[in-house]
């Protein structure tokens, strides 16, 4: 059932492509031209990847540019599961490719990610590069993570190089295509290091289906050129067949566990054992919140453990899809008078998939997609 989903999704990008109706518009002809020309001029490329899909997010842009001065960063490796992010690691490493995990939302990561950059820097310093400015350049398909990183990079290296003036910043967006000029951002001093954030860049044609629907997936394609319901159900098929959900026992029965604790210490006593100013505030219609995301893994749990039919087989991989977003709208709290629920249930399951609320999860696997 994943395979189909898989294809009716990259089929309908396709589709989208070849009608003009995709992602490859003027901007973003303009700036593959542009960083064309941009590219041999720099000191140093790092060429951002999503850690879920290290093959899949490839830029194509750099197939023909020799690899000494490019580095590979796996970003959102938070997101992805840590073995196989591991097992990448090792793959680009026996291919001579240098490569980085590294989540652009931590401070402590992103601190080692600088220094490492700093070190690359005095190499080229060693190997004759004469200048006083090191220019790195961020490059990476829409919304792999490089506003962030830049962002990231530029506040912690104006600390650490204890300079004063107002910080700049780059856009940094959940959609697609944000991004339209190239950025410069000063991350270190003596030597002075600047980084420059780059546009998205996917090709105009991407010809491999699984891919496609890779893109769609993690964020890369704007949800519209297929449709989140089914996106949605692509995602629930990825959970249906991995072992991720298994994991979510432990955090449910914990939880059952302290609410009983919390019930018991109630009985016979009108206090309450929480202060009103530690408690938290509930918002209905708040999918991000730990009460409801529990409820989301308790209700997929439930279904996937019992579920006696074939995964395999389509009819059966389909009910149980079906049977789930049914289940999320109570989990969700969206209600049946609302307009159109499928969809407000779908919108809200891609962002929890997204954001890693509901497991880490390797699109791509070393050996099969390489």
């Amino acid at each position: 059932m994943q395979t189909q989903l898989a294809g009716t999704i990259g089929k309908a990008i396709q589709k989208a492509a070849s009608e003009r109706r995709g992602w490859y518009g003027p901007h973003m002809a303009a700036a593959t031209r542009a960083l064309s020309q941009r590219i041999p001029l720099v000191d140093i490329l790092l060429e951002l990847r999503d850690a879920r899909i290290p093959l899949s997010s490839e830029y194509e842009l750099l197939r023909n540019y020799p690899s000494a001065r490019r580095i590979i960063v796996l970003n959102k490796v938070d997101l992805a599961n840590r073995a196989a992010t591991k097992e990448w690691i090792r793959y680009f490493d026996q291919r001579n490719c240098i490569s980085y995990g590294i989540n652009s939302h931590n401070k402590d990561n992103v601190k080692e990610f600088l220094n490492f950059l700093h070190a690359q820097v005095r190499g080229l310093k060693k190997i004759g590069h004469s200048s006083h400015t090191t220019t790195i350049m961020l490059l990476g398909i829409p919304n792999v993570g490089k506003s962030a990183l830049a962002n990231s990079l530029h506040q912690i290296g104006r600390v650490s190089a204890t300079e004063k003036g107002k910080l700049c910043h780059s856009i940094v967006s959940p959609q697609p295509g944000e991004t339209q000029n190239i950025g410069s951002l000063k991350i270190g001093s003596n030597p002075n290091i600047y980084v420059l954030d780059t546009p998205g860049i996917l090709p105009p044609q991407i010809n491999d289906i699984e891919v496609c629907s890779k893109l769609a997936l993690t964020g890369a394609l704007s949800d519209s050129l297929v449709g989140e319901k089914e996106i949605a159900q692509y995602f629930l098929s990825i959970i249906n067949s991995s072992d991720e959900y298994k994991k979510w026992v432990q955090l449910i029965s914990s939880q059952e566990t302290n609410k009983m604790s919390l019930s018991n210490c109630n009985l016979g006593s009108s206090s309450d054992p929480i202060p009103e100013t530690q408690k938290r505030k509930r918002y209905a219609t708040d999918h991000t919140q730990d009460f409801m995301v529990h409820n989301v893994r308790r209700a997929l749990f439930n279904l996937i453990s019992s579920f006696e039919g074939d995964l395999e087989n389509e009819k059966d991989s389909t009910r149980l899809i079906e049977t789930e977003l049914i289940s999320l709208r109570e989990a969700l709290r969206v209600l049946e008078e609302d307009n159109d629920p499928h969809l407000k249930v779908a919108t809200k399951l891609i962002n929890l998939c997204r954001t890693g609320r509901l497991g880490h999860y390797s699109l791509d696997k070393v050996g099969t997609n390489s």
